[in-house]
């Protein structure tokens, strides 16, 4: 892949708003380099793989080389704050089957129509940890 395809960028925390949506913020100088638009999927690599749906970034973070990143993505791609992460756009497909592999025991009534809600539209790469929330209480 050519240098102009994959950018290297420092990774910041996610605000709030945006922590477990599954996606990064990007400077939109940062996107038209790598031809990305809103709701694009990028593979972000770290010490690991992962991958994450684009938005544009805040206006303080322009020009500052910067991909914002909550703590479950961070934790996909093996990475922490201030590390470099490389960056490209990536192909993605739907998912014909997701297995889950749960870190605790869990029931929930309608577990599958609701985790097929919850999965619908974000990117996810094999051996991923997803965040969910089930009724108050947040599961990794």
């Amino acid at each position: 892949m050519s240098a102009a395809r994959e950018k290297f960028l420092r990774v910041a925390e996610a605000k709030p708003a945006d922590a477990g949506r599954g996606i990064v913020r990007l400077d939109p100088e940062v996107m038209k380099i790598l031809e990305l638009k809103e709701g694009d999927i990028v593979l972000i690599e770290g010490a690991k793989s992962t991958a994450a749906g684009v938005r544009r970034g805040y206006p303080e973070d322009a020009n500052r080389g910067v991909i914002r990143m909550d703590g479950i993505q961070r934790r996909n791609a093996g990475v922490g704050i201030d590390d470099k992460v490389g960056l490209r756009k990536a192909l993605a497909r739907p998912a014909e089957k997701v297995s889950l592999a749960p870190t605790e025991p869990i029931r929930i009534m309608g577990g599958e129509q609701y985790m097929a809600q919850v999965l619908q539209g974000r990117a996810i790469t094999r051996g991923d940890v997803i965040s969910v929330s089930v009724m108050g209480r947040k599961f990794d």
